[in-house]
């Protein structure tokens, strides 16, 4: 061998190494062909003249993935390293990378919560400034944000109030860091942990502490909270006063405030809301005609059921049956009256 040379596999071997250890979730393995294609990325550079190697984001970010499922920090840490020297620069990474690395940061625990909104600070610098559509859609805590979500809730109000009080206090720092799409995942969060106090309270700090202006991921997380304790009054003042501000709903408002109605046991009025969501140029989805459904035949309203199955034949959506699930439910109702009896 010669001595001045560190034995390593070559560049596609290395990529092999990579595909095989993302498909057996092994982050050692990935880890270490990491390692070896940054020294051939150096090596390469330092020649004369420089031949630049990359790697591909989209292979960055099944790594982030990968490092998300195994709780690898070092492999998170490794692919962003790598990534950054690919692009050498020149230009930004894509949402998705950005998103995969929040949603890993996000899997290794509370720990990493820091780590996380670091990572979504420095995501809101480089797309914060997209149309209006597009940044509910990337920012929005039930679909792009939700692992984020999640680890907020992890521990219930505990982490929820040391993440709120890390937030408040970045807001008067200098400079200040205020991140709505962060509070969002708060509110959010007491919503998972049914503390709709919580939610009302940071809902309204939004305008009063940090000086931001509710959006309608804002008035969807609470419109959540509202609804899982059967408080429809409230969920229903609420999205009157969202249309009030100008504030145009989103499909998953009317989703919200269907489930609301089907948590009161009224499918009449969740099936209202459904076609003012149609009125308003969305198609309902499958899984929200299902749910009224259900509620339909618990509350045996076969009119409010006929209604259902029209929507469906209308948006060409194929509703199935629930031979299972009433299945489950007879023999739930039948072992409930033996042991009664």
């Amino acid at each position: 061998m010669d001595q001045n040379k560190a034995l390593r596999p070559e560049w596609k071997l290395c990529l092999d190494m990579l595909d095989c250890a993302m498909k057996a979730d092994n982050s050692e393995l990935a880890y270490y062909a990491l390692e070896f294609m940054a020294k051939w990325m150096i090596q390469d550079e330092n020649m004369r003249p420089p031949r630049y190697l990359s790697v591909e984001e989209g292979l960055v970010v099944s790594l982030l993935a990968t490092a998300g499922r195994t709780y690898s920090k070092k492999l998170l840490d490794a692919a962003w390293t790598i990534l950054k020297r690919s692009l050498r620069k020149k230009r930004v990474a894509n949402a998705e990378t950005y998103l995969a690395r929040i949603h890993a940061h996000a899997s290794l625990g509370t720990d990493h919560l820091k780590k996380a909104f670091g990572a979504l600070h420095e995501f809101e610098s480089l797309y914060g400034g997209a149309d209006k559509q597009a940044a509910e859609d990337l920012f929005s805590p039930f679909t792009a944000l939700y692992p984020l979500v999640v680890a907020c809730s992890h521990n219930g109000f505990a982490t929820l109030d040391s993440v709120y009080f890390q937030l408040e206090n970045l807001s008067k720092a200098n400079p200040p860091y205020k991140s709505l799409a962060a509070l969002n995942c708060i509110i959010l969060g007491c919503a998972n942990i049914w503390d709709v106090h919580r939610a009302s309270e940071t809902f309204t700090a939004i305008s009063t502490t940090f000086g931001l202006t509710p959006d309608v991921n804002s008035y969807n997380g609470l419109i959540c909270a509202y609804g899982k304790l059967n408080k429809r009054k409230e969920a229903l003042e609420l999205f009157e006063q969202l249309k009030s501000l100008g504030i145009k709903p989103n499909a998953m408002t009317y989703a919200l405030l269907v489930d609301a109605h089907l948590v009161a046991k009224d499918p009449k009025s969740a099936l209202s809301i459904i076609d003012e969501m149609v009125i308003s140029g969305y198609t309902p989805t499958k899984a929200i005609l299902k749910k009224v459904r259900r509620r339909c035949i618990r509350e045996m309203d076969y009119e409010s059921n006929d209604q259902v199955e029209d929507l469906a034949k209308k948006f060409g959506i194929r509703m199935g049956t629930e031979t299972r699930r009433n299945l489950l439910f007879n023999l739930q109702y039948t072992a409930d009256y033996v042991q009664e009896r």
